[in-house]
């Protein structure tokens, strides 16, 4: 689980080495995963409807004794702190776990 430390190191880490300002809304991308891409598929319909892209569904190329584990990609420009993003992934677990997904995988960004 992401805590709000991490929030902390992601956001020192962005102000020393990222080439873009963040007191500008950026490109955040939000990562569920499940194997069952049925679910993920209603899962980002849900989320389209709270204003946010999908990007895809994408398959983790499995091992021949693994299962395939599916990818929900979605992203949204957003203004974010410490605060609003630790907060946004608690929401995002929340939502995971109601939609019984077996994870919110955490985020990436961007610039806008």
């Amino acid at each position: 689980m992401i805590t709000r430390e991490d929030m902390l190191g992601l956001f020192a880490d962005m102000k020393k080495n990222a080439p873009w300002d963040m007191n500008k809304p950026l490109l955040w991308g939000y990562f569920f995963a499940d194997q069952d891409k049925a679910k993920l598929e209603a899962a980002g319909k849900l989320l389209e409807a709270q204003g946010y892209h999908q990007v895809g569904i994408y398959d983790s190329k499995p091992e021949a004794d693994t299962p395939a584990l599916w990818w929900l990609h979605i992203e949204k420009v957003e203004l974010h702190t410490v605060d609003t993003l630790h907060a946004r992934n608690q929401e995002f677990y929340r939502f995971a776990e109601a939609q019984q997904l077996e994870a919110y995988d955490g985020m990436d960004v961007g610039p806008a």
